[in-house]
């Protein structure tokens, strides 16, 4: 089957984990059709592949009240595919049970993959409408084909029969990764156990998407209205710029709009003068799910861990994370949580240094007269240790700005290093319908010129969009039917407003690298069965190709191709690239403990049993940082649990240690490339053939240790961290 019609009862949601197109109209937003209602050969245009370049998505004929008719239908196809598997008198094989499987659910993923990123990129009232109704039916769906005993029989069959069967190593990794998630999904459970377990199911699917809803609009709702321009000192005039435009955008008009990001701290932190502004900032946004209205998720999350716990009890694990890591490269949540912990001592003793050297700037400005003379909090954190990295490094992020405008540093940043490793070629295009207005459409030629994708890139925030930067496909790539990959980037930078530059910051930068490694591992992909394709990797291998990706953003011949001054296009001065350099490590104390924090959070609300009764959402979280030793109160964690999406409602349940697993792993795949002469097409090949064009058809860490000759080392991610001295 194909990934997302298997996986629906995860329907992630996408995040950062991680969509895009220019021009032509909106997507209309019509009623949506009544459920059970079929959908209509003749105007739905879900029944048919998409007749566009790639099988694009038609987004000029495609309209709200289409989704759930084609869902219904979709769904229905599916469902009779899997009836004639199971009806077949014949001893089961690969060819007539794993392909047909592997072949089914056309209509469904077409339909999924459209209305996911559509709804986590551009929502709105149907269309949540559309999700609310259509997330238990799909988990209801999972639960049908993984729960036929009928189906598992035979795909039980062909598993056993595997050594003799003369299967190739591809087809060899998709019979076992079948039979895996069968087993995974309850497919040896009691019927009475299968059951529960489908109440389970639907119950945590209609949770999940509940609580992405609410933070969506909690989000939106917190954020801060500023009467006085006077208390935006600081920020850059096109900051102010865009406030404005955004209160113009809510019906604001004569006041500023300080939007929310989804993590804890907020970027404008760093340049407010005003103390008590910061502090309001800060303060909506640890509070904007906690505020006791309509979108307060507590109680969600409360139920959500009861459930999972029961759920890992059913299917005979002790707790939630030792279920979701058993097809994890980690394995056992042991494993995670010890490369956590090793690391929480250097990182928080690095914090309190960092911490410590704040304190001496706001100590300094009191002796002076200004306007020091407190103790630093966490709203403090960022505008100081701004003042201490210039101070220290002469370094101000307002210096920086000016030479990162975003579609320079798309083009001559992301797109170069990709040319320079991968040969592939990047061409803008106008003819392809997009969701929003602000989508941009990039067709991607192969080295030897053939098509190899095309590429989406949605890079603004607004209202109808969730927090955070996403990759995901609209169209798999699929060796079977010949299917070259549609995929699409999603981010959350500031717009501009009218005239003005989309200048990016150091992070901005860094995330738009980020998520274009995993824009080229969907690219790349080159495997024969769709379930095995592209990203449809572990979680803590998914995110190796995007933060070893990161490392490009920095290379000399790359940065001094993209980082030019958006007016006089004059390169960054020397002086300035050196002071950057200098400032890599500073404040990864601080950086390195939020994560941790966040990281050991979700660990601390999956490994409970069972048994654990009902939570105190906040008297919780307290204890687990405590009890880890990351309770610093100037650190708060990247997430609290009451807006952590990623953990409640993006699939990275028990999971978000991932993103230092996966950073282990590229630091030291860098220092692959740094021992083989850096930045080279050959270097480039070789990575693209043993790691991005793969997909999961082997076993990864094998895959790694064939590449890399060894296993990887953590050291590199400690020193590229400053926790560690070369």
């Amino acid at each position: 089957m194909t990934r997302h019609a298997l996986l629906a009862t995860a329907i992630s949601l996408a995040l950062a984990a991680c969509s895009g197109k220019e021009s032509t109209a909106p997507v209309t937003t019509d009623t949506p059709a009544q459920a059970g209602q079929p959908a209509d050969a003749s105007t739905n245009p879900f029944m048919t592949v998409s007749p566009l370049p790639f099988q694009a998505p038609a987004f000029d004929t495609i309209t709200d009240a289409d989704y759930l008719p084609a869902f219904e239908e979709g769904m229905r196809q599916q469902l009779a595919e899997i009836a004639q598997i199971t009806a077949n008198g014949q001893p089961a094989t690969f060819d007539n049970t794993l392909l047909p499987m592997e072949k089914s659910g056309a209509m469904l993923d077409r339909v999924s993959s459209v209305f996911f990123s559509v709804v986590q990129a551009d929502t709105n009232p149907e269309r949540q409408k559309i999700q609310e109704a259509v997330v238990p039916k799909l988990a209801a769906h999972s639960d049908a084909i993984h729960l036929d005993a009928k189906l598992f029989e035979r795909v039980k069959a062909v598993y056993d029969a595997r050594a003799s069967a003369g299967l190739d190593a591809e087809q060899l990794r998709v019979v076992e990764e079948t039979w895996k998630g069968f087993v995974k999904a309850g497919a040896q459970l009691s019927d009475a156990d299968k059951e529960i377990l489908k109440q389970y199911n639907a119950e945590e699917a209609t949770l999940s998407n509940d609580f992405h809803n609410k933070l969506v609009a909690a989000t939106a709702a917190a954020a801060v209205v500023i009467d006085d321009k006077a208390q935006l000192a600081g920020l850059a005039e096109g900051d102010i710029a865009a406030a404005a435009e955004a209160a113009k955008g809510r019906k604001l008009e004569g006041k500023w709009l300080l939007d929310l990001q989804n993590t804890t701290q907020q970027p404008v932190l760093t340049s407010l003068q005003d103390r008590a502004v910061r502090a309001r900032v800060l303060d909506a946004s640890e509070t904007r799910t906690e505020r006791g209205d309509g979108n307060d998720t507590r109680a969600i999350i409360q139920r959500l861990a009861q459930l999972r716990a029961a759920k890992a009890k059913l299917l005979g694990f002790p707790n939630y994370a030792a279920y979701n890591l058993t097809d994890q490269m980690a394995q056992t949540p042991a494993n995670a949580l010890k490369l956590l912990t090793d690391t929480v001592p250097a990182a928080t003793a690095k914090a309190r240094g960092e911490l410590a050297e704040i304190q001496r700037v706001i100590d300094a400005q009191r002796a002076d007269s200004k306007a020091g003379g407190f103790k630093a909090t966490a709203s403090d954190w960022d505008f100081y240790a701004e003042q201490v990295r210039k101070a220290k490094y002469d370094l101000d992020e307002a210096q920086i700005k000016p030479y990162f405008e975003l579609d320079n540093v798309l083009r001559n940043g992301v797109f170069f290093a990709a040319t320079q490793l991968y040969g592939i070629t990047f061409k803008e295009r106008s003819d392809l319908p997009v969701y929003h207005p602000d989508v941009r459409v990039f067709e991607v030629t192969d080295a030897d010129g053939q098509p190899l994708a095309l590429f989406y890139a949605d890079f603004y925030k607004r209202d109808s969009k969730s927090g955070g930067a996403w990759m995901d496909v609209f169209v798999e790539q699929d060796g079977l039917s010949g299917t070259k990959p549609v995929v699409y980037n999603v981010c959350n930078f500031t717009k501009p407003a009218a005239g003005q530059p989309a200048l990016l910051s150091w992070d901005d930068v860094t995330t738009m690298f980020h998520e274009f490694g995993h824009a080229l591992h969907g690219m790349f992909s080159n495997t024969k069965y769709p379930s095995v394709a592209g990203t449809a990797v572990p979680r803590d291998f998914v995110e190796f190709p995007s933060q070893f990706n990161e490392h490009w953003a920095s290379d000399p011949k790359v940065f001094a191709n993209y980082a030019r001054h958006y007016q006089s296009g004059e390169a960054m001065p020397q002086v300035l690239v050196d002071k950057i350099a200098k400032a890599r490590t500073f404040n990864q104390g601080y950086a390195t403990t939020e994560y941790l924090s966040a990281a050991l959070l979700d660990m601390a609300w999956h490994t409970q049993g069972a048994d654990a009764p009902l939570q105190d959402v906040d008297k919780f979280e307290a204890e687990a940082l405590k009890r880890y030793k990351v309770d610093l109160a100037q650190v708060p964690p990247r997430y609290r649990s009451s807006y952590f999406d990623h953990i409640w409602g993006g699939g990275y349940s028990a999971g978000y240690y991932a993103y230092f697993w996966a950073e282990m792993i590229d630091h030291d795949a860098f220092e692959w490339f740094k021992e083989n002469g850096g930045l080279t097409r050959e270097n480039g090949q070789v990575f693209r053939d043993r790691i991005l064009s793969i997909g999961n058809t082997r076993d990864l860490a094998t895959a790694y240790r064939e590449f890399r000759g060894k296993d990887p080392d953590v050291e590199p991610l400690l020193r590229n961290r400053g926790l560690k001295q070369d």
